[in-house]
């Protein structure tokens, strides 16, 4: 039996990535605007990539924002009545239902049908409406 032995290489390149940290005390909810972060560490592009987002958690000076801080912005709030669309075929209905989560564009969300008080799943649009899936 013949063995292959695997060489592992590991390069000593550096490891360029943005990090950004914010100006200021930002509280969840809150939308990132232009003087709010400050980009350290790396030649890319400057701090468009937090700019527009809104804040999941506090973010506190100094401390480096990562991915899972910062998302799209809510489009849909808690208890918001917002129409509930479903489509098959050629059939379209379309309801009020009131919101159980908050969600951004694209967000999959719990809504209650206020017809029928149904707990229902529905993905947020651009909109603001929900189309129960």
């Amino acid at each position: 039996m013949r063995r292959l032995a695997g060489v592992l290489l590991l390069a000593a390149y550096p490891a360029a990535a943005d990090i950004y940290t914010p100006t200021r005390v930002i509280r969840a909810k809150e939308v990132i605007g232009p003087g709010d972060v400050v980009r350290h560490v790396s030649d890319m592009a400057g701090p468009d990539a937090v700019i527009g987002l809104e804040a999941r958690l506090t973010l506190y000076p100094n401390q480096p924002i990562r991915t899972g801080d910062v998302g799209p912005p809510a489009i849909v709030e808690r208890n918001q009545v917002v129409t509930l669309t479903f489509a098959t075929g050629g059939l379209r209905i379309a309801t009020d239902g009131r919101v159980l989560d908050r969600g951004a564009a694209g967000d999959m969300v719990r809504v209650i049908n206020l017809s029928s008080r149904t707990s229902v799943s529905g993905r947020v649009h651009e909109n603001g409406w929900i189309e129960v899936e």
